[in-house]
């Protein structure tokens, strides 16, 4: 059939992408089972933990309508972890309390109720501290603020009437992360940092010696500063660790000793770690005395095999593009992977085979391979390179007009300092099966291609982002594979301000959908979290020394600039991103007179969890650009656009 571009029929709806994703991860070895956490759409977005054994259907181990999500940094992390015979300890997303589940029972409250405390990095405790109990980094929210200190958390309860049966290890900084006490339980290390600084920028490896009473007095540090992230500690021995630092440019490997100088492991232009968004992330797990598992990547991830001995790496022929490392148990190891080919999910790798085996997928069903997009990796830019990965309109049976050219979306990801790996995602889907094409830009300041590449956007936010953003539709409009004049672009929080800034401070696209982002700096600086708080003096400047700065890239202080309608969208919980961030931007929208449309949520926080929101928003942006760019996307509700 012959049909213009983006009207082409499609089987693959939002309720598909609502209701059949549920995105997964966490995984753990539990027994002869496997334990992960999943979003469940379906159930108001919950984090549910789950488990399945070979040959078995998954079932949940935390029944509606417990969710298992910290709050800790509000992107949370180890939120979960099982101790003794397959007892489940989680934090509640509604309370932030924790609780011990044991099987049979109902969830039992470990911690106390209304005093602030949030925890995440849940680890059962080994040798050298009081137990049972856990080790934990805990965040307190108190008139005083928001402070932060390494704990533990006894098991037997008590600590639910009693707040001083939680024990403080160590604070001594605004931000902790990844505990780990030493094999022989005599010394915790452990990563710190302080405002401004964010964990990508600069961060110190830290170790003390554990006094009788549990708790560090002191502490010295190994490895980093201000200007060098160091990431996962691990120790090899008790008197040696292994961390990832970015040192020479790239996070790489090294032993640090905890007395003379550290040692390289693998020196390579790839990086063997990433941003720290999540408390819990890995990058590397030891296999045994001389082999760690590792990532690296540089645009596309790659598991290998690094031979402590001699150096050399060995790559695993995977298939994935998209890799994130869980435990180790023998010769299987369980990764979250994806690749352009298949779906994002939860697998377990069987090192001396090979053979890599489905756990649990992040969708239940995928489409008929011949509506999913095919990725190609692109570089563009003339004075410096912009990777990103294209994604063309593809369909088994629609073609366009003769001579007519596709419009095309650019999808612009959140972080800023994040980056996309080409993946099969069913949401490039949703778009290339109509006619549209999209473009997935890793702008100067992502990560994944080493610190220089992220330092591109140090007091460049709002600029380098928004002009490697247009490089990259420009080259493809140049190249004759897109419409010059349909060019659209969405984004999502951090990429949501470079919507706005793209859309006022240029005339290259023909709207832009704006996903909870950020509009203006003053207020959002002093408003938003604290882990995020000082973000903006790396990516702008300090205040009050940049306040011109701050009003001069503000995409709000530029609206009267803007000739292109705009959809914003707004989760009315969200802590990151306050809604008066999209509110104040519409209603310069309104005062412009610019069609446009504001689509808030009730009970959704920094991203839309709840299938029936994810539907609404979906239908909404395709109604969008078809009404602007001139096509009708078959079956999909008509959006209603203000227009003055």
């Amino acid at each position: 059939m012959t049909a213009p571009y983006g009207s082409w029929p499609s089987p693959i709806s939002a309720a598909d992408i609502a209701r059949g994703g549920h995105p997964v991860g966490g995984g753990c070895f539990v027994g002869d089972e496997v334990w992960w956490v999943e979003v469940r759409p379906d159930e108001s977005g919950r984090n549910a933990i789950r488990r399945a054994g070979t040959g078995c259907e998954p079932e949940d181990v935390l029944p509606v309508p417990w969710n298992a999500r910290t709050r800790v940094h509000e992107y949370g992390g180890g939120s979960w972890t099982v101790v003794g015979d397959r007892e489940l300890v989680f934090a509640e997303f509604t309370d932030q309390r924790l609780y011990r589940l044991s099987p049979g029972a109902g969830p039992v409250p470990l911690t106390p109720a209304d005093l602030g405390m949030r925890f995440a990095e849940l680890t059962e405790l080994g040798p050298g501290l009081p137990g049972p109990g856990l080790l934990c980094v805990r965040e307190t929210h108190d008139e005083d603020g928001v402070h932060r200190d390494i704990c533990t958390v006894p098991l037997d309860g008590s600590a639910a009437a009693d707040a001083t049966a939680i024990r403080s290890v160590v604070s001594g900084s605004q931000f902790l992360a990844a505990p780990c006490l030493s094999p022989n339980g005599e010394r915790l290390a452990w990563i710190a940092w302080d405002h401004p600084q964010m964990p990508w920028d600069g961060t110190e490896l830290r170790v003390g010696t554990l006094d009788p009473t549990g708790r560090c007095a002191g502490w010295s540090t190994l490895l980093g500063s201000t200007t060098e992230s160091v990431l996962q500690p691990h120790w090899r021995d008790d008197q040696t660790l292994f961390a990832i630092s970015d040192r020479t440019g790239w996070w790489n490997l090294y032993q640090v000793p905890l007395e003379g100088a550290l040692t390289p492991l693998c020196p390579a232009a790839a990086d063997f770690g990433g941003p720290m968004w999540m408390l819990g992330s890995r990058w590397y797990a030891p296999l045994d005395a001389t082999r760690l598992l590792t990532v690296r990547t540089h645009g596309s991830s790659t598991l290998a095999v690094l031979d402590l001995g001699s150096g050399e790496l060995h790559d695993l022929d995977t298939g994935m593009s998209a890799i994130t490392l869980g435990p180790v148990r023998a010769d299987q190891v369980l990764i979250g992977c994806g690749s352009p080919q298949l779906p994002a999910g939860l697998r377990c790798l069987e090192l001396d085979t090979g053979e890599l085996l489905d756990v649990r997928l992040s969708v239940d069903e995928l489409p008929d391979p011949a509506y999913l997009p095919e990725v190609e990796a692109r570089t563009f830019g003339a004075d410096r390179d912009v990777h990103c990965f294209v994604y063309a309109p593809r369909h088994p049976d629609a073609v366009a007009p003769p001579a007519e050219l596709p419009p095309y979306v650019a999808f612009v990801h959140g972080g800023p300092t994040a980056h996309v790996p080409p993946l099969l995602n069913p949401m490039y889907a949703y778009f290339t099966s109509r006619g549209i094409g999209v473009v997935d830009v890793n702008y100067g300041g992502s990560s994944g291609y080493g610190r220089a590449y992220r330092e591109r956007l140090r007091g460049q936010w709002g600029v380098v982002d928004v002009e490697d953003t247009v490089a990259a539709v420009l080259a493809l409009a140049d190249a004759g594979l897109a419409d010059r004049d349909r060019l659209a672009i969405r984004g999502k929080s951090a990429g949501g301000w470079t919507v706005l800034a793209a859309l006022t401070g240029t005339d290259v696209f023909a709207c832009g959908a704006s996903w909870f982002g950020v509009a203006e700096l003053k207020d959002f600086v002093a408003q938003t979290h604290d882990f995020e708080s000082r973000y903006i003096d790396g990516l702008i400047g300090p205040l009050p020394e940049a306040e011109a700065l701050y009003d001069e890239r503000a995409p709000l202080n530029h609206a009267d600039g803007l000739a292109c309608p705009v959809l914003l969208v707004q989760g009315l919980d969200d802590p990151v991103v306050p809604p008066a961030q999209s509110e104040r931007f519409r209603d310069a929208l309104v005062s412009q007179g610019i069609p446009h449309a504001y689509l808030a949520y009730a009970g959704e926080s920094h991203g839309l969890r709840r299938a029936e929101s994810i539907v609404s928003a979906l239908e909404a942006e395709l109604s969008f650009y078809g009404q602007v760019m001139s096509f009708t996307p078959p079956g999909v509700p008509m959006l209603e656009l203000w227009r003055r």
